[in-house]
Order: structure tokens, then C-alpha cells, then sequence
């Protein structure tokens, strides 16, 4: 497209961009009534978060939609019926009076906020693409209309109260909408289409690209250089007010000045991306960033210096004027990044810039509501004002890392032809010439890896696997150790002076349980791009910071909670790492031995649960590292007082990390050829087995490691009169065992109908469970919990047995056409990933279900509520597995009464 051709094309991005200005003024008009509103209705600071957040939330979600509309239909049409639909959203607003209505009425004002998505297909398509990243750049200056709100609004809240600012906001975006529409026209590509009758493509192919990884990368720096302004756009006054004691004139025009070079010099970072690349200036918003939000983060501090002669006392505190420069450095960077963003995506995805545009607004959109709400409860769990900047340090310095990361490894693979040709001494090229017969590489990268290769793997391949998978095995174990150590420690906090309830005791419990399976989503793509070995090494060494932080921090009471909240999020790492090591071992083995090499790694890695809910009791029993380990804390228990070293549950594992991250370095390999495209395993979230598979992993897996998380801590809560730390590590033990030692049942019998009587065998368990608390009996308590873990250990095998099974079924009816080897390739590729998919969504059970136990307590003064739950959704499970495999005309009926082979897995799993 040639913008000569064009002339109206000034006159469109003049036009987008007002209209842009007008709805993002009334996108974030809670910024400024929304202080009115809480002193109205007396909010909480999590309530208020979430109340400016509301508008947010609509207008991110909003945008993929509107996006692929305005492909299809025209941004003129739906840029106006969105600002229409936005003012009579604004002027209801003006009629609520409680804390709900006014939530509801602000999810109606948020669809302002996905005009974004509209202007930037609208003002692309006419514009070439290298004029394009200035034009967008020109548009996104409407983030200006932030600033509008702040200067304007405080005056008129103050002079007729909030209900008029909503009122004067909902009109000026009516009569812009009407001027709008008359004052533009059409874009070319709709006209074309119009003209030559071309259909627009479907919503799938305008979702196509939405599988790429690199469109998610793009969504994480949105996340912050537009999510998080526009957070701090909606928080600023309220933390200038507070901080700073200004009145709320006052804090609006300071909190311009972080709005205004925020937006206005979004068109100068459109012009620097089009000159000098958008990479680059994103390097240098990102590292600016960095150092900003830790200068910001820093909380007013009392230091006492104690010399030789006397002693100092100095305090750190950053002034307003000094706050007000950095917030406007942080705002002029972050406006450079939104430009340099959106300078990508129509280069990258010229055909797709609605559905891509709107997937990276959307996730950045939802910075502006999922920050605020985290601002305000960082602030009532740490209260201190600078956690919000905190928070945004380590969002900052994550984009940074994975940006930098990826480059380094799509330079890589760039250069690896002219790289392969340099002698192992690039600087010695000169000397040695052609006489240089190494390769630039190392020992421990395998370049030619054959595994389905007999005679390799006899001669040498076998040796180097086994290796590899015996040096996996402790690294994972540890990591199981690690993840499930909260569910120790919180039991003895109590006895030794942390005043926490019962409820706050389960949260620490179980958050581990949500990092871990959230982090597995991620970690499933991580050993193609870092390489098996590195990650292993990185991974396992991560573990030391939970371990090193428990550490010190069960040994002072006066530990903020938050700490610890902190810690058992980062405990996490352990029960990520599951996903990285599967995937890295699988690699490895040919199909014959790979379900057992898997199962070797997941059933060991799974006595890390065991080995922690064994060791900790008695290692917190004496000075294991004498007077480096600090010292002891008196424990108070009933009429008895104990001596305990608590910090030893984190301490311990210290020095076993070291060893098997050094191990993992020195003796592992990476696999040259270990590539898994994110695209092509997508597929898997188009089939409907897959969601089914998760439901019953979830009952099998989820259960195993949700119960082994809260044990010790349910069982110490309704039986304190028995030493329940001594008993916990048996039911993960007999759970790990029965998996590995009764896999050949589900090969023989078929896997469904062994999870089918696995879910009967957990409904009967619950059942004793329950009998055994109403009784008051514990050896009836503790043996129905033995033979739920039992019964899960079991569920685990035979659920995975299912999953190639079904795929086998499945590429019958989805591939007629395709010869056998096609289809068992797709077999294998679609079944690694529901392994790996749905081993990362049943270890969320490892949050639920402690959490579960705490909510019950805490409303009943029982467990017994949560037990009833999982009973229900244990029927379910047993009800779906009958129902879609194992009845008469099931899907896996005539397979397994048939007992035909069953192929080998693709990943034996968790």
C-alpha cells in the first residue's frame, strides 16, 4: 500500500486517534472517581483495586473479539458501535449506587478499552509496512486521554461529585462516535473485498497465529510496558495521596505527569522502532525499567551503623521530587515499549494484525486489571506503599530475561551453519587453516542422536540414556522434596510461636501446590530452547532459594506471613520441574524402553514426597549443622516443651542440591536435534480427549499430591493428640510404589477399566475417611487414607495407559486416509502432549485440596465439607470414565476386552 495513494490516510489516523484519546479517558475514569467512591462506601484496598481493575478486565478480554470484527467487518463500523455501546455503559454507571452495581456498570464502561484493538487493524491497513510503526505509534497516543482524566475529572468531582464526571465522559463519547463515523470512511482491504466479493477468512484462521509462542512473548512485554501503565495509572493518586499526604488536585496533575510522556511519546518510539529497530529500543525500555522500579521499590528505612567509636543512624526515603522524575523516566520508556511492541506485529503478522493486535492488547490490557488488584493485596499482606513496585521489578526483569533469551537462541540458530564451519578455536582459524578438524561444540551436545538405531544404541546409546536418567532421578526427587516441604513445616509453626490460623496454615500448604502446577505449563517448552542439561542444572539449583529462604526465615516468629507466602509460592520450582524433566528424558530412550525409563524417573522423582515427610520430622530433632545452622527454637506443645530446629527442613537439602546440580552439569547431555514446535502440539487443545483426560488425571494425580500436601497438617488439626509426622510419609510411599509396581495391571486388563474401579476404590476410601472423623477414630482415618493413596498410585498408571489408546482410536476416524506409520507418529506427538498437558493441570490438586481442608475449617469447623466435595467429584469421574470408555460401545470397550496391545507410551508421566 502506498500512502500517496491515500491522502486520506492523515485525516483517518487524525481521527482514530481522537476517538482513541476519548475512550481510554473514559477507559480509566475510575482513576479518579473511584477515590470518591471508596470514601463513598468505605472499601477495603483489595475491594478498591478490584473496583478501578473492573473497567480493565472488560476492555482486555474485548479486544481479541473486536480485533478479529474489525478484520472482518471494518473498523469504522465497529470502532463506533464500541465508543456507543461504552457511553451508554458510562451513563448507567452514573445510576448505581452499591459496590455491585457499580462493579457491573464497569464492566460495561471497560468495552471503551478495546477500541485499541479496533484503531490498530483500522489505522494499519492504510499505511506500508514501514511507515507503520510511526502510525501506530501516532495512534497509541491516545493512552493521553489518561492524563485528560487525571487533569480534568479531580475538578469535577470535587465541584459535582462522581456521578457528573460519568455523566459529561459517557456524552463526550456519544458525540465523538457520531463525529467519528462521518469523518471517516471505509478501509482499502474492505473496499477491495467488497468489490471482488472475497469472503473474509474464518475465525480459526484468524486465530491461526494466536498458536505461535512468540506472539505470547510479545503479549508478556504488552503485559508491562501497557499493563502495567495503566495500572499505575489507576494507582497513583490513591498512592500519592496516601504516601505523599497530597490532596487529590494535587496527586491527579503529579499522576499526569507519568500519563502524559507515557502516551504523548508513544509516536517518537513508533518512529525510533521504524529507524533503528524495535529491539533495540525495547532493550533499553526494559533495562531503564529495571532500574527504575527497584529505585521505586525501595521502602523508607532506618539504618543504625555501628563503628568503631560510636554509632550511626541514617534514614532512606525517596522525596516526591525525586519520585516525580523517575515515575516520568518510567513513563516516557514504557511509551517508547508500547510503540516498539506494535511495531512487531504487522511485520510479523500482516495478514492477522486484528487477532494478533488483539491477543497482545488483550494480555496487556489485563495487566491494568490484574496489577491493581495485586498492588492492593501486596499492600494489606506487607503494608508497605513500594510493594507495587516491587512486584513490577521482577515483571520487568522477567520480559528482559526472556527477550534477551530468545534472541540469543534465534541468533544462534541463524548462525549454526557458518558456526559448524569454524574450527573449535575461532581465534586460531588464521594459524591452523583447514588442518582444524574440531567443530565449534562440546562433548556434551550429542549432534547425531539415534535412539530407534539398534546398533547405536547397543554400542553407545544405551550407556549415555541411562546415564542421563540416573542423573535426573535426585535432581527430581529433590525437587518433589522441596515442593512438598510446606506440608511439614506448617505443622510445627504453631509450636514453636507463629500465631497463624488454621486457615492461613492451609494457604501455605497449599500454594506451593498452585506455582508448581502453573509453573509445568511453562517448563514443558523450556529443554528445546535451553537444552536438557542447562535447564536441569538451572532448575535444580533454583531449589535452593526456598530451601536457603525456610531457612532463616522459621527461625525469627516475628517473620512477616507474607515471607512466607513468598517462599511457599517459590517452592513452586520443585513442582515445576517435573515437566522440564519428563520431556528431557523422553528424549532420550527409543519407544520400545521409553515408558520405562519415564516411569523410573516419575516414580522415583515421586518418593521425594516420601523421603521429606520421613526425613524433616527427624531432622529438626538435633543440631544437624551445629552452630552454622543456628539456633534452636523452644517448642511448646500441651504440657510438653521441646527443643526444635525448624530451620533444618530447609537447610537439609542444601547440600544434596549443590551435589546433583554440580552432577547434573558435569555428567548430562544436551540433544542437538531435541526440538518440539509449541504449534504443532496445539493441536491437542482442539480434541475433546484431551479436557476429558485432565478431568481424570486431576482425580488420580491431583489426589495423590493434594493429599500428600495436606496430610500432616489435616491429620494434626483433627487428631492433635497423635505425633502425625512420624506416620505422613506413609501414604505418598505406598502411592509411589503402587504405581510402579502395578502398571502391568492396566496393560493387561486395559486402562480404563482399571481407572474405573480405581474411582470406585477413592469413593470407598472418602467414605472411610469420613467414618473414621465422625468416630473419632484414628486407625480408621489413617488406613482409609493408605488405601486412597493406594488406589491413586494405581489411578495414575492406567490413566496414562489410556491416553495412547485413545489417540490410537481417535486417528482411525480423524486420518481414514493416512497409511499406519503417518497416523502412529501423529499418535505419538498428540499423546506426549496430553501427557504432558494434563500431568501440569492435575497438579493443581496440589493447591485445591489443602486449600479445601482450610475453607471447610474455616466454615464448618470440620474437614468433612471438602471430603464430600471430593466424594462428588470422585462420582463424576467414575461416571465419565463408564460412560465415554468402558460401557458397551465405549470408545476403548472392544480394545480392552480384546486385551490387544496397548502401545508403547509416549510419556509416562508424572
Amino acid at each position: 500500500m502506498n500512502t500517496q495513494a491515500h491522502p486520506q490516510s492523515t485525516r483517518i489516523l487524525s481521527a482514530s486517534t481522537l476517538a482513541f484519546t476519548v475512550c481510554f479517558a473514559v477507559w480509566t475514569i475510575f482513576s479518579i472517581i473511584g477515590i470518591g467512591i471508596r470514601e463513598q462506601l468505605g472499601l477495603s484496598e483489595t475491594q478498591f483495586g478490584l473496583l478501578i481493575g473492573m473497567p480493565i478486565l472488560t476492555g482486555s478480554l474485548s479486544r481479541v473479539a473486536l480485533g478479529v470484527w474489525s478484520d472482518r467487518y471494518g473498523g469504522r463500523l465497529v470502532f463506533t458501535l464500541t465508543m456507543l455501546a461504552a457511553a451508554v455503559a458510562t451513563l448507567l454507571l452514573s445510576q448505581a449506587e452499591t459496590y455491585p452495581q457499580i462493579l457491573l456498570a464497569g464492566l460495561g464502561v471497560g468495552i471503551a478499552g478495546g477500541s485499541f484493538a479496533v484503531g490498530v487493524a483500522y489505522v494499519s491497513r492504510w499505511y506500508p509496512p514501514q511507515k507503520q510503526g510511526t502510525a501506530l505509534g501516532i495512534f497509541g497516543m491516545g493512552n493521553i486521554g489518561a492524563a485528560v482524566t487525571k487533569l480534568v475529572a479531580p475538578f469535577v468531582l470535587v465541584a459535582f461529585g462522581w456521578q457528573s464526571v460519568a455523566q459529561i465522559w459517557a456524552a463526550a463519547l456519544a458525540i465523538t462516535a457520531v463525529l467519528f463515523w462521518i469523518t471517516t470512511q471505509d478501509d482499502p482491504v474492505l473496499v477491495e473485498r467488497r468489490r471482488t466479493g472475497v469472503k473474509p477468512k474464518s475465525v480459526w484462521l484468524e486465530l491461526e497465529p494466536l498458536k505461535n509462542v512468540q506472539v505470547w512473548r510479545f503479549s508478556l512485554y504488552y503485559f508491562f510496558v501497557f499493563g502495567a501503565f495503566v495500572a499505575l495509572a489507576l494507582w497513583l493518586p490513591r498512592y500519592l495521596t496516601q504516601v505523599y499526604q497530597l490532596d487529590i488536585k494535587t496527586a491527579g496533575l503529579i499522576a499526569a505527569l507519568f500519563s502524559i510522556p507515557a502516551s504523548f511519546f508513544r509516536a517518537y518510539g513508533g518512529h525510533l522502532s521504524d529507524v533503528y529497530g524495535a529491539r533495540r529500543v525495547l532493550y533499553w525500555t526494559f533495562l531503564v525499567s529495571v532500574a527504575a522500579t527497584f529505585l521505586l521499590a525501595y521502602p523508607p528505612t532506618d539504618y543504625r551503623v555501628h563503628g568503631a567509636q560510636e554509632t550511626f543512624a541514617f534514614h532512606l526515603e525517596m522525596s516526591l521530587p525525586s519520585f516525580v522524575v523517575i515515575i516520568f523516566v518510567l513513563g516516557f520508556f514504557m511509551a517508547l515499549g508500547k510503540a516498539a511492541v506494535y511495531k512487531h506485529i504487522p511485520v510479523y503478522y500482516p495478514d492477522h494484525v486484528g487477532a494478533v493486535g488483539g491477543l497482545v492488547g488483550m494480555i496487556g490490557g489485563l495487566g491494568g486489571f490484574v496489577l491493581p488488584i495485586l498492588f492492593g493485596v501486596l499492600l494489606d499482606l506487607t503494608g508497605l506503599w513500594t510493594s507495587c513496585f516491587m512486584a513490577l521489578f521482577v515483571l520487568v526483569g522477567t520480559a528482559l530475561v526472556w527477550m534477551h533469551l530468545a534472541i540469543l537462541r534465534m541468533e544462534r540458530e541463524a548462525a549454526a551453519p557458518v558456526l559448524r564451519k569454524l574450527p573449535e578455536l575461532p581465534e586460531m582459524e588464521e594459524i591452523h587453516g583447514a588442518k582444524q578438524v574440531g567443530v565449534l561444540g562440546s562433548h556434551r551436545v550429542l549432534a547425531h542422536w539415534r535412539p530407534e538405531d539398534h546398533a547405536f544404541w547397543v554400542q553407545e546409546g544405551k550407556r549415555i540414556a541411562h546415564r542421563n536418567l540416573w542423573l535426573s532421578i535426585p535432581c527430581l526427587l529433590l525437587s518433589f522434596a522441596v515442593w512438598m516441604v510446606w506440608s511439614v513445616v506448617v505443622a510445627k509453626l504453631p509450636v514453636i510461636g507463629f500465631r497463624y490460623s488454621t486457615n492461613e496454615l492451609f494457604w501455605l500448604a497449599a500454594l506451593p501446590g498452585l506455582s508448581g502446577a502453573t509453573l509445568r505449563i511453562f517448563y514443558s517448552f523450556m529443554v528445546p530452547i535451553f537444552g536438557g542439561r542447562l535447564w536441569t542444572t538451572l532448575t535444580t539449583w533454583s531449589l535452593m532459594i526456598p530451601a536457603v529462604g525456610i531457612g532463616f526465615a522459621v527461625q525469627n516468629p516475628e517473620t512477616p506471613y507474607w515471607v512466607f507466602l513468598l517462599l511457599a509460592l517459590l517452592c513452586g520450582f520443585g513442582g515445576g520441574n517435573f515437566a522440564s524433566s519428563m520431556s528431557n528424558i523422553s528424549f532420550f530412550f527409543p519407544r520400545a524402553e521409553k515408558g520405562n525409563a519415564l516411569a523410573l524417573n516419575a516414580g522415583l522423582g515421586n518418593l521425594g514426597v516420601s523421603v521429606v515427610q520421613f526425613l524433616v520430622p527427624l531432622v529438626i530433632t538435633a543440631g544437624v549443622f551445629g552452630a552454622l545452622g543456628g539456633e534452636s527454637q523452644v517448642a511448646i506443645q500441651g504440657d510438653e516443651t521441646t527443643s526444635l530446629w525448624l530451620q533444618n527442613a530447609g537447610f537439609i537439602w542444601v547440600p544434596f542440591i549443590a551435589v546433583a546440580a554440580t552432577a547434573a552439569w558435569l555428567g548430562m547431555n544436551d540433544i542437538a536435534s531435541a526440538k518440539a514446535s509449541f504449534s504443532e502440539q496445539s493441536v491437542i487443545f482442539q480434541r475433546l480427549h484431551n479436557w476429558l483426560m485432565c478431568w481424570l488425571y486431576t482425580g488420580t494425580f491431583g489426589s495423590f499430591i493434594g493429599y500428600s500436601a495436606a496430610f500432616p497438617l489435616l491429620t494434626k488439626t483433627q487428631f492433635p493428640e497423635v505425633n502425625a509426622l512420624q506416620l505422613a510419609f506413609l501414604g505418598p510411599l505406598v502411592g509411589a510404589l503402587s504405581r510402579s509396581l502395578t502398571g502391568w495391571v492396566a496393560d493387561k486388563y486395559g486402562g480404563g477399566r482399571v481407572t474405573f474401579w480405581v474411582f470406585v476404590a477413592m469413593m470407598a476410601g472418602v467414605g472411610g475417611v469420613l467414618y473414621g472423623l465422625n468416630m473419632q477414630s484414628f486407625p480408621v482415618f489413617f488406613t482409609s487414607f493408605l488405601a486412597l493413596f493406594c488406589a491413586t498410585g494405581i489411578g495414575n498408571a492406567s490413566t496414562f495407559q489410556m491416553i495412547p489408546a485413545i489417540m490410537t482410536k481417535e486417528m482411525q476416524r480423524l486420518m481414514p486416509d493416512a497409511d499406519a506409520k503417518t497416523r502412529q507418529r501423529q499418535v505419538e506427538k498428540e499423546a506426549a502432549a496430553i501427557t504432558g498437558f494434563t500431568s501440569a493441570i492435575a497438579a493443581f490438586g496440589a493447591f485445591f485440596i489443602p486449600k479445601s481442608y482450610g475453607t471447610s475449617i474455616a466454615l464448618t469447623g470440620s474437614a468433612q465439607a471438602a471430603l464430600w466435595a471430593f466424594l462428588i467429584f470422585y462420582i463424576s469421574c467414575l461416571v465419565l470414565t463408564w460412560g465415554v470408555y468402558t460401557r458397551k460401545g465405549g470408545l476403548l470397550h472392544d480394545l480392552e476386552r480384546q486385551r490387544r496391545a496397548i502401545p508403547a507410551q509416549p510419556a509416562a508421566a508424572k
